[in-house]
């Protein structure tokens, strides 16, 4: 499969609730993932942790769009919108983008933008 076909196909899982299913089936077992300029994180355990608790975190979900997508050579690019609630914080409507790096099918590398 090319990028195109299976970054949409990460989006649907998303969009579907099983971002886990996701995360399991498409991320590299070495991936860094990073948030904004903040220090990667490496590694698919260390990384599936992370994702398992940011979820664990939301206490109701209200909605997620994806607004824009963009695939060039082994990099792609979604736009997201996000409604939810998180424990002890409160509803929160949160704008990002993914930047995805591919490699042989699984994605290697993961940047969220966002503001604070």
């Amino acid at each position: 499969m090319n990028v195109q076909t299976i970054d949409t196909r990460v989006n649907e899982l998303i969009l579907s609730g099983k971002a886990i299913e996701a995360f399991d089936e498409f991320y590299a077992d070495d991936v860094v993932m990073q948030e904004n300029s903040e220090a990667p994180f490496v590694g698919k355990a260390l990384n599936r942790k992370r994702e398992l608790e940011f979820f664990g975190s939301i206490e109701e979900f209200f909605g997620a769009t994806l607004v824009a997508s963009a695939v060039n050579g082994d990099t792609s690019l979604s736009q997201w919108s996000w409604d939810l609630s998180f424990v002890g914080v409160g509803r929160v409507e949160m704008n990002q983008v993914a930047v995805r790096t591919w490699k042989d099918g699984k994605i290697v590398h993961e940047r969220f933008f966002y503001a604070k």
